[in-house]
Order: C-alpha cells, then sequence, then structure tokens
C-alpha cells in the first residue's frame, strides 16, 4: 500500500493521469461526431422514408390527430349519451282503439289514442264523437296508470302502447279486434 502512495506522489502518475484524461476526452469528443453524424443519417433516413418530408414530425403530427380525435369522440359520445337519455321521454310508443260510442252514429268515428314513452308515460286521449257534438279527452299516465278512472278502450289503447305494437284496434260487437 505504501509503494502505491509513492507511485502517487510522483511525477508518472501525474503524467499517466493527464494521458488517460486527454485520451478520455478524445473518446468523448469522438462519440459526440459520431452522434451528430447519426443524427443528420437519421434526419435523412426519415426524409426518405418521408418522401420528402420528415417521417419524425409526420409521426408526431398524426399523434396530434389522434389525439384530437378521440377527445371529440368523448365529447360525440357524451353527446349521444344524452341523446338517448333525451329519447327515452319522447313518445315512442303508440296504441289507437277506433270504437262507435254512441248505437246512433254509424262508423267507427270515436277513439281513444295512448302516446307514451319509453318509460310508459305520456297521455291518453279519448275523443267520442256523437251525431250532436264531439269532445276529446286527455289523461295523464304515469307507469302505465292513470290517477282517472279509464274505459275499456283507454286500457286497451295504452296495453298496445304498452307492448308497444303501434297497431290500430277496434271495437265491434263490444269485442276488440286488431285492424291490420
Amino acid at each position: 500500500m505504501e509503494n502505491l502512495m509513492d507511485f502517487i506522489k510522483t511525477d508518472n502518475f501525474l503524467l499517466i493521469s493527464f494521458l488517460l484524461n486527454v485520451i478520455f476526452i478524445i473518446l468523448i469528443l469522438i462519440l459526440i461526431i459520431k452522434v451528430f453524424r447519426m443524427n443528420k443519417e437519421y434526419i435523412k433516413f426519415m426524409k426518405k422514408i418521408g418522401n420528402g418530408n420528415n417521417l419524425d414530425t409526420m409521426l408526431k403530427e398524426y399523434l396530434d390527430d389522434v389525439n384530437q380525435i378521440k377527445k371529440d369522440n368523448s365529447e360525440i359520445k357524451a353527446y349521444y349519451t344524452k341523446f338517448d337519455n333525451d329519447l327515452n321521454s319522447c313518445i315512442q310508443k303508440i296504441g289507437l282503439v277506433r270504437y262507435n260510442a254512441f248505437k246512433d252514429v254509424g262508423s267507427d268515428l270515436s277513439f281513444a289514442i295512448a302516446l307514451l314513452d319509453n318509460n310508459d308515460n305520456g297521455v291518453v286521449f279519448n275523443g267520442l264523437y256523437g251525431s250532436d257534438s264531439s269532445n276529446i279527452y286527455a289523461k295523464p299516465i304515469k307507469n302505465g296508470k292513470s290517477s282517472y278512472q279509464l274505459s275499456k278502450e283507454e286500457e286497451y289503447a295504452i296495453e298496445i302502447a304498452e307492448q308497444n305494437k303501434n297497431f290500430i284496434a277496434k271495437h265491434k260487437n263490444n269485442q276488440l279486434y286488431k285492424e291490420n
């Protein structure tokens, strides 16, 4: 150990240290030059692949475009989710029953029509046609039921609408039947 300490104190050690440092600096400079040349070749290669445009820049632009498209898609998804929720409260189910309300009036000119949303909420209209007058009554519907007394034609119109069959029914000889 003492020999090593003596060697470090000599001028030979300083000379060897200096030479090693110079060699390391030269190696670092060579590596820096090689990195610059490789970078230049990389840019040249990327332009060659990109048909005159820098492919690296093009890829970065495409990634930006993809990120913008992802953002737009999430906005569109949010819009359509809201749209779907709003659509549930629109009239989607219709049931119509035509019938003869009074014996002295020919034809099935009276009607009951139920207009319901996806949750079976809405309204049922009952139009009574008589020889002297016509009246239309409306009753609110909540979950397929009304707080008002319903006629059998109104109940059948609601049933048709709830089943989402959307067909017309007629009342004939005190019996309801569907019309195609």
